[in-house]
């Protein structure tokens, strides 16, 4: 069973329905007599005041009747994302992807089509957010949950382990996690993404205590109280606290949540100070196809020479997500060139260190905007070191000449395709190890600082 679930034969609840609005009526009815009477009574000294009260008075009984008798739907359309919140009597239809409100009393009907992705420009079926007229052409309930739901997509960018954690995952946490646990998922789209609930199983598990439900496979008429439409991002791999629904999160607050999934023994970060002969721990991740440090070890030769232990580690997108969560959290520092990999800092012990090395053609601004905040905002201490022209292979491949080298600002002007494919595609880098020097010291005098 899922949410708190009952399922429930299709048959009308007209005759109910009925019920409860005559006497609602009535009861409104005696409502507005007594407030007259009131008005009448106290008028002679202070009609201003009385009439002003009364009005208040019957301004929040209708708010109120709107609310807990017709439900709201309130949807949110700007910056990346379009979601809505129905708070209701609320039935989900799966295979139509439909969320519809059925209001007690005759209500305006609206209809709003929200793509249950992050980032709207994502390639993805919409759900249609429906708020009827009156009950009449409401889908009969077929199984109906005690607890809300969050409905969202596998789509768009999933699969990409920055995009997994950015789009998905820190969103979903925002989300769901003011319902302690008592939430049922709604996701579409899995079909397409069947390894991506594998690889994320304990961190859905670790928000919600109820078995998630495959919308595009789903032929139940589910009802709940509330559901979520969609997932909001404010911020790019992170968290603004005082939007979040339900109170406030921090991206502390999910590197924690994090490190109690996972089960990772480690949150802070090692200092020498603190253990003394200690030597800090930088994990130096290695990619394997493009975008490649060129001189691995002799980086890590470097790294060690400054005070560090230095292990060269490969991180597989295929790999176990508690495996390597727990790989990364026995380091104080991770290293590595721009990329996906740089996600694992999520693992870091607080007060960490992330150095970015940020590839050459002035793509600092992209980097900064994926990762430097993000890691703040985690507890980390972030660096990154730009890479010069000398030190880029673009040099040689295309020639100091080439206007990829000689005016980084035009591939800019080109548009992404193009600064993907020079830049981030078919761009290889030689660290110069007196050059970098200084970031690895700066590193390592945080961590002494701890």
């Amino acid at each position: 069973m899922r949410g708190g679930e009952v399922m429930k034969p299709g048959k009308s609840q007209k005759g109910s329905a009925q019920r409860h609005l005559n006497a609602g009526f009535v009861a409104g009815g005696l409502l507005m007599l007594l407030v007259y009477l009131v008005a009448q009574h106290f008028a002679v000294s202070a009609p201003h005041v009385v009439i002003t009260e009364a009005l208040e008075v019957m301004n929040n009984i209708k708010a109120q009747g709107e609310i807990a008798g017709n439900g709201k739907v309130e949807c949110k359309m700007e910056g990346r994302s379009d979601t809505c919140e129905v708070d209701g009597d609320v039935r989900t239809n799966g295979t139509a992807l439909s969320v519809t409100l059925v209001p007690a009393a005759w209500s305006e009907r609206r209809e709003w089509m929200i793509r249950p992705y992050s980032r709207r420009f994502a390639s993805l079926r919409k759900v249609a957010v429906t708020r009827l007229q009156d009950s009449a052409a409401a889908p009969q309930c077929t199984v109906t949950h005690g607890t809300p739901a969050v409905l969202f997509a596998v789509g768009g960018y999933a699969g990409n382990y920055w995009h997994d954690y950015a789009d998905i995952l820190v969103p979903l946490f925002v989300a769901s996690r003011r319902f302690g646990g008592e939430v049922t998922f709604l996701i579409s789209n899995i079909r397409f993404k069947p390894q991506w609930l594998v690889k994320y199983g304990a961190f859905l598990r670790g928000l919600s205590r109820y078995e998630h439900v495959d919308l595009d496979a789903d032929e139940q008429v589910r009802c709940f109280p509330h559901v979520t439409v969609g997932l909001r991002l404010d911020k790019e791999f992170s968290i603004v606290p005082e939007l979040v629904p339900g109170g406030p999160l921090s991206m502390a607050d999910f590197t924690r949540f994090l490190r109690e999934t996972y089960a990772l023994p480690r949150g802070a970060a090692a200092s020498p100070a603190r253990e003394p002969g200690r030597r800090p721990r930088l994990m130096l991740i290695h990619r394997g196809h493009y975008r490649r440090i060129l001189n691995e070890p002799e980086v890590a030769r470097a790294a060690e020479a400054a005070g560090f232990e230095v292990a060269v580690a490969e991180l597989r997108g295929d790999a176990g997500e508690a495996e390597q969560a727990r790989a990364v959290n026995s380091f104080d520092a991770v290293l590595g060139l721009h990329g996906a990999g740089l996600t694992n800092a999520v693992f870091l012990p607080p007060g960490g260190v992330l150095i970015q090395v940020v590839p050459y053609g002035k793509m600092e601004h992209i980097a900064r905007a994926e990762f430097a905040e993000p890691a703040a905002d985690m507890g980390l201490r972030y660096l990154d070191y730009s890479v010069s022209a000398e030190e880029s292979s673009l040099m040689e491949t295309l020639g100091p000449e080439h206007p990829a080298v000689r005016d980084p600002d035009s591939v800019h002007r080109g548009g992404w395709g193009q600064v993907f494919e020079l830049y981030l595609a078919k761009q290889n880098v030689r660290i110069n190890v007196t050059r970098f020097a200084p970031t690895l010291q700066e590193a390592l005098d945080h961590l002494r600082r701890q």
